[in-house]
């Protein structure tokens, strides 16, 4: 039930209450203001509803996000990332199983490491340098995997332990028009850059970004 809804029962209710209640008998001017005072005092106590409300609001438009669809989204950009790589361990004759690490070097190509010193890990490197495609579902794993981990992570200590995540509670907006996982990736890295700006830690960036697993996997 919405904030206004909640009051507009109580309200109702108190109306009610009030035809119903007997007319009082006169009171002096100290009993006058001895009861005003207390009404003044239960006005003042019910200022602390709303923030309560509150609390329930970001509880609310935190549960409405859509992880599941964000975990599909990213999920595809994955599954092409492991099939082009298996495709590619397969054209230069190397193990299915081998261990791969990939990310992006300084000047922001794509560099694949694995163990030794394998020269294939070059050439691989270099036609994947060269396709569009995985570039472009590298770089949207780059920004979209680090905000759905976040997401993912605290909702479900939410779920565990009954405690909300202010950051979370930030990223979310209270239009879910406004809750699609690129608006979320965006808002978590504004956050993040204005945390790096006074902070000598600095969080997780899509150059840093970096997968390791195995192909075959």
């Amino acid at each position: 039930m919405s904030l206004l809804s909640t009051l507009l029962r109580a309200g109702s209710e108190l109306h009610t209450a009030l035809e119903k209640r007997q007319p009082a008998p006169s009171v002096s001017t100290g009993s006058r203001v001895q009861g005003n005072a207390e009404l003044t005092a239960q006005s003042g106590a019910d200022r602390f509803t709303p923030s309560e409300s509150k609390e329930d609001d970001s509880t609310r438009k935190v549960s409405k996000l859509a992880i599941t669809d964000y975990k599909k989204s990213v999920g595809q950009d994955l599954a092409f990332i492991r099939e082009t790589l298996r495709h590619k361990l397969a054209e230069y004759n190397m193990p299915p199983a081998t261990a791969i690490h990939i990310k992006n070097d300084r000047q922001g190509n794509i560099a694949v490491e694995g163990k030794g010193q394998n020269p294939a890990f070059a050439r691989i490197a270099g036609d994947l340098n060269v396709n569009t495609a995985f570039q472009d579902a590298f770089r949207r794993m780059s920004v979209n995997e680090p905000t759905l981990h976040f997401m993912d992570n605290a909702l479900k200590l939410g779920k565990a332990y009954g405690v909300s995540n202010s950051l979370l509670n930030t990223l979310v907006s209270e239009n879910q028009q406004f809750n699609g996982l690129q608006d979320l990736v965006h808002r978590y890295d504004s956050l993040r850059r204005n945390a790096e700006a006074v902070s000598v830690a600095s969080a997780n960036t899509a150059r840093d970004y970096a997968l390791s697993f195995n192909a075959r996997a």
